[in-house]
């Protein structure tokens, strides 16, 4: 539990103060005055003013904010509505931009540090009938060797490869039971009949063997920019997914997803910080969502200005479509916190 306390806090205190900085950061540079910058929600702990700015921390860490002078109000001197819709822009989408941009940080330092890895031949065990596999002539026997020039060295690797390629043709090197290897393309499929996965294929590992593997940085760079692009598709795909109705959907609260932090503490460094790249990227695709009181809410009043030629929403009508906006959050927030509290009382993981 305490484990589970310390690296959730760590994991959100880190993100949300990358997200804040964003925003600190560029309103400073453009010239608009930020009266607080707070780390969590109030009740205010403590704080101290430096320059024109307070900063403080707050009893509830669960988000952070930057106060910038009128917000909705262009006759605020230095206001953030006083300034250019470009410069509004900038201000409102820097805090998601950096969630975007963070992660490949967090999974190169990853790939740098040593970590234990599970790696064995992926084997075929069986292969459902009329399914992708089977039209493209794989067989139960059958090895799996690499994915589109990737090598597969474990289960992980050829599911993460398939739901990468959700839709799309992908080439399989296989070695057959007669030890020919063979190129099949294969089109993993986005709704699957139940139980048959996205090929129609149960694997196995066979001679697992746990190993030490670390990159030098030259490497774990671009690794990390490529790991943060597919997390991008990946999410990408499990919305569609559950929009389609293929996978269910799940959602945690911040109960649940300190759960989560608690399990990828306990494998080790590198996987927590895999594992807040993610979230990171999570909170980056949230916040520019065109949802009133996140980032992307405020993006659409200045992008509505824009289409309008300049004429605004009143101040009045856009605060209090923020508000309405962030007591609905909450209020979600607060039911999806109550099922993660029964699904872990249950015994249940948001880990398959």
């Amino acid at each position: 539990m305490l484990l589970t306390i310390v690296a959730f806090i760590g994991v959100i205190v880190v993100l949300i103060l990358a997200h804040e900085l964003g925003h600190f950061i560029t309103a400073k540079a453009l010239g608009v005055k930020v009266e607080e910058f707070g780390l969590g929600f109030p009740p205010r702990l403590l704080s101290f003013k430096w320059g024109e700015t307070r900063y403080s921390l707050n009893a509830i860490p669960l988000g952070g904010f930057n106060k910038m002078a009128g917000e909705e109000d262009p006759k605020v001197p230095r206001s953030l509505a006083s300034k250019s819709i470009g410069t509004r822009l900038l201000v409102l989408s820097a805090g998601p931009l950096v969630n975007a941009l963070l992660p490949i940080l967090l999974f190169s330092i990853a790939f740098m540090l040593p970590h234990n890895m599970v790696i064995g031949e992926v084997s075929v065990k069986e292969v459902a009938p009329n399914s992708p596999a089977a039209m493209a002539g794989i067989e139960s026997g059958d090895m799996f060797l690499g994915i589109n020039g990737k090598p597969v060295r474990s289960i992980g690797d050829l599911h993460r490869n398939f739901y990468l390629n959700l839709g799309k043709e992908v080439a399989i090197v296989v070695k057959h039971s007669d030890s020919t290897t063979e190129e099949i393309q294969v089109i993993p499929r986005w709704k699957p009949p139940e139980g048959q996965g996205a090929t129609g294929i149960v694997v196995s590992m066979l001679n697992p063997t746990i190993v030490s593997h670390h990159e030098p940085f030259w490497k774990a760079i671009p690794l990390g920019a490529s790991e943060c692009i597919e997390t991008f598709v990946l999410f990408k795909n499990g919305i569609i997914s559950m929009v389609i109705g293929a996978t269910p959907v799940e959602v945690a609260g911040p109960v649940g997803i300190a759960q989560l932090t608690g399990e990828a503490a306990k494998a080790g460094i590198s996987p927590l910080l895999e594992f807040a790249g993610f979230i990171s990227i999570n909170l980056a695709i949230i916040n520019i969502l065109p949802l009133p009181a996140l980032d992307g809410g405020r993006i659409v009043f200045v992008l509505l200005e824009w289409v309008r030629r300049g004429k605004r929403v009143s101040p009045k009508t856009e605060g209090l479509i923020h508000f309405i906006g962030f007591a609905m959050l909450m209020a979600l927030i607060l039911l999806v916190t109550y099922q993660d509290i029964i699904r872990i009382i249950s015994g249940e993981s948001l880990i398959p």
